[in-house]
């Protein structure tokens, strides 16, 4: 069985309601941590003193309340986008968690004395966390969401997908009616038609004691009714927190795994060995710390030579049951649209008794009768059996609406408008909701090309396993396509230069530049050896760039001669990530001194600011040096960001991307070039883990920039 990764609709009820216990807990910080897409709220609660509480929306999709010993240490260098919450959260009361709909969606309210804060995560999909001000419009989002049906974009106005259809607050008739529609079997029914999902679909048979498979136009009047009262009862229980939360394990002994956590025992587990906790968050917290390390510890320990082959067959259905669900969107969407387009068909076939209701409700509105009184005079009016008034169903004078039944349809018309302005509106959301459907259509040719792609590594895997098996160090020795390899192992080490601005030369020379004036002063001052270049521009704001004399294998020394290449690629280095760029330039000059030329002692008179210096002596010029910057991503020796002059990053990187001068901002250029390197991999999970937004986003240079073609 496979470890769960994703929390329900189910688990976020159950969620949002235990979160609920934390209103008023006031926000001290907010960290993110890019490569997991994981967002930290650092909050202090009255009664239970510090609150960790975290989001996360890559690989794994969770959020829950964890226990300080569980949470990850700060990052060194917030991101921008850890900062802007900052900005707007600190000192900030937690106001409410609310799920959104029966959607897989989690909102949670901010208040404070200057500005409201809402806090929007998507934990489905792609996974994105959206923030929001008072009129719900974008301030930022993790991942920008460009859709036929939605736009999740900076600036924005926030769009909620469309709405899933809600079973915890369906009545009787409407669940007969929902069910009915289905020519599948009961559990697929109550997994799509009724979005419970397979496992919840499954534990509501099992509880009403109904077959899975048993078709629909088999199920009885008394089935019907127990699947019903399970389904009320799964109500009230989230309704009222009325909760049991479980881990449940797989394997025994040392190769026991964590494989499921639910907010109550289920029957489908019953033969499984599970631990009890006094809260879901808590059991979220148990569960999502240790899940992932005893998986990876029961593969590594279970042969295969430590290749640890991915699980195809589970992704290949993983991508079916996701073709199976839009399929089913699709058909959602269709019906949506056709019934509101005979909603307004019935409203011309019935025209007179509608504009009678409506003229009549506009009447007493001018005459200043209230919401109350016109719903009382419909009530009469109908029992003495005027024919328009017995339409009438509900008089909202909150809306403004009134709703009627026409012809066996409720329809909700806006009280201050015509018939044919209501008709209008009908049609024109059967409008929206048919661009809706054209989105889903494009998401499944999507889904089924990563289906296709899925079965394709499988057979390459298995192709080329044998042969890999034979000797690791044959692998090694071959050249690899890491681009279409569906997992590639992360390797990483700090080096000391990586706060600076850094690249190493088609040489292999390093070189490191300052990232503001507090840098290029450090760098001057402790990092200027023996046998260094310095170089720099005449351009205000460049950094201070050094050539490390210290090369391949030599130690420094006044005689080493460095390559005339490396020196023209610190050059391009120096200009590169200068004000030249940010000033929409592609060339400026650039000099070059030795190590004992560049001094901060200035001339009599004169005064040095921080960061600048004085040059002694004669200068070496590279006039007209292009700008010129490529971002790359390595696999081998280690995976990591780098980013340079293109001629040096080329050849280290297993692909990159060179960018120049351009319209797109330092953040909006970070995430297109992450998104491309996402296309790129067969990986993803890889491009996410080492190449997050903010980390490319330490390779570019300020101001705008744009992709080369």
């Amino acid at each position: 069985m496979d470890r769960k990764r994703e929390l329900t609709s189910v688990d976020i009820a159950a969620l949002a309601g235990e979160l609920g216990r934390y209103r008023g807990a006031k926000v001290d910080k907010v960290y993110l941590y890019p490569e997991e897409d994981l967002l930290r709220f650092r909050m202090r609660d009255f009664d239970r003193g510090r609150v960790e509480f975290l989001i996360e929306v890559g690989e794994d999709k969770r959020a829950h309340v964890a226990d300080p010993d569980n949470v990850p240490e700060a990052p060194e260098r917030p991101p921008n986008f850890a900062m802007m919450l900052r900005n707007r959260l600190s000192g900030a009361d937690l106001a409410s968690v609310e799920q959104f709909e029966f959607d897989r969606i989690l909102v949670l309210e901010f208040e404070r004395d200057d500005a409201n804060t809402k806090v929007v995560a998507e934990l489905f999909g792609d996974g994105n966390v959206a923030v929001l001000d008072e009129n719900d419009d974008v301030v930022d989002c993790l991942d920008t969401v460009r859709l036929k049906s939605r736009t999740v974009v900076p600036g924005s106005h926030y769009e909620f997908p469309s709405a899933r259809f809600n079973p915890l607050t369906v009545d009787y008739d409407t669940f007969l009616d929902r069910m009915g529609q289905s020519d599948s079997d009961v559990v697929r029914t109550l997994a799509t038609q009724l979005n419970f999902g397979g496992l919840f679909g499954e534990e509501l048979c099992s509880r009403a004691g109904v077959p899975y498979n048993q078709d629909i136009d088999e199920t009885t009047e008394a089935e019907f009714e127990t699947l019903y009262r399970e389904i009320e009862s799964l109500s009230r229980r989230l309704s009222e927190g009325d909760l049991d939360a479980r881990v449940y394990y797989e394997g025994e002994g040392d190769d026991r795994v964590r494989v499921d956590v639910t907010p109550f025992p289920l029957e489908e587990y019953d033969e499984r060995e599970s631990e009890a906790f006094e809260s879901f968050n808590a059991a979220l917290d148990d569960y999502f710390t240790h899940a992932e390390a005893d998986h990876s510890e029961h593969e590594s320990s279970s042969g295969d030579g430590g290749r640890g082959r991915p699980d195809f067959e589970s992704e290949i259905e993983k991508q079916k049951r996701i073709i199976q669900q839009q399929q089913q969107a699709i058909e959602d969407f269709e019906d949506e649209a056709e019934a509101e387009r005979e909603k307004a068909e019935l409203l011309y076939a019935n025209y007179d008794q509608v504009d009678e209701v409506l003229s009549t409700v506009q009447e007493a509105r001018e005459a200043g009768h209230s919401w109350d009184a016109i719903a009382e005079t419909f009530e009469e009016a109908a029992e003495s059996g005027v024919e328009a008034a017995e339409a009438v169903r509900d008089v909202d004078g909150s809306e403004g609406t009134v709703t009627l039944d026409v012809d066996g349809t409720r329809i909700t018309l806006d009280a201050s408008d015509g018939v044919e302005k209501n008709a209008d509106r009908l049609y024109t959301e059967a409008k929206r909701i048919e661009e809706k459907k054209e989105g889903a259509k494009a998401a499944i040719e999507d889904t089924r090309e990563r289906l296709e792609d899925v079965k394709a590594e499988r057979e390459a895997w298995e192709a080329d396993d044998g042969e890999a098996k034979e000797s690791d160090e044959s692998e090694d020795e071959e050249e690899v396509d890491w681009l279409t390899r569906s997992s590639i192992p992360i390797r990483q080490s700090e080096q000391w230069y990586e706060r600076f601005r850094w690249f190493h030369t088609s040489d292999d020379y390093l070189v490191i530049g300052g990232r503001n004036a507090d840098q290029n002063e450090e760098l001057v001052k402790k990092y200027l050896d023996r046998g260094d270049l310095f170089f720099h521009t005449q351009a205000h704001g460049a950094p201070a760039t050094i050539l490390k004399a210290t090369g391949p294998s030599e130690s420094a020394s006044d005689d080493l001669e460095i390559p005339e290449g490396s020196k023209e690629e610190a050059a391009q280095f120096a200009v590169s990530y200068s004000t030249v760029w940010k000033e929409g330039k592609y060339a400026a000059d650039v000099y070059m001194v030795g190590h004992d030329q560049v001094t901060k002692t200035p001339e009599s008179g004169e005064y040095l600011e921080k960061g600048s210096f004085a040059i002694r002596g004669d200068r070496t010029y590279y006039e007209d040096t292009p700008v010129g910057v490529a971002v790359g991503l390595t696999c081998e020796p280690e995976t990591r960001v780098i980013g340079g002059p293109p001629s040096a990053i080329g050849p280290q990187a297993e692909t990159s991307i060179e960018v120049e001068p351009g319209q797109f901002a330092q953040n909006d250029i970070a995430k297109r070039l992450y998104r491309e390197f996402k296309e790129r991999f067969a990986d993803e999970t890889f491009v996410r883990k080492i190449a997050s937004p903010d980390l490319v986003q330490e390779f570019l240079p300020p101001g705008g920039s744009r992709m080369v073609e």
